[in-house]
């Protein structure tokens, strides 16, 4: 499986990369809304996981644009507070595989969402 990690913090992306590279998967980073899309259109990963509050392009507009190319890509959100994209969030889980994490979670937490196919 081909993972695109996509957030500011660098050591937290470096962090869950190490983390998923050690299990076998295939991953690479990026460091905002704007790369992470290039990112995305060179390495066509099977899932995003994407911080939303970013510089640039956050990760919701981000995630709008990747799934132009496609719509049923598996997608990670997280944020140190969720409450403010929370009525966004809903909707698109209803309409996408997401799946969302608050800040600080467990790499425990993460690697059991990266391994679990996410019901629309």
């Amino acid at each position: 499986m081909k993972v695109l990690i996509v957030d500011d913090n660098e050591l937290l992306a470096s962090t869950m990369q190490l983390l998923l590279e050690h299990d076998g998967l295939e991953v690479m980073s990026a460091h905002d809304g704007i790369d992470g899309y290039e990112a995305y259109l060179l390495f066509k990963p099977d899932l995003v996981i994407t911080d939303i509050q970013m510089p640039g392009k956050n990760g919701l507009e981000m995630m709008a644009r990747i799934r132009t190319h496609d719509p049923a890509i598996k997608t990670i959100y997280m944020s140190g507070n969720l409450l403010p994209f929370w009525p966004c969030l809903e909707e698109e889980k209803k309409q996408y595989p997401v799946s969302c994490f608050e800040k600080p979670f467990s790499m425990e937490s993460l690697k059991k969402a990266v391994a679990a196919p996410v019901a629309l």
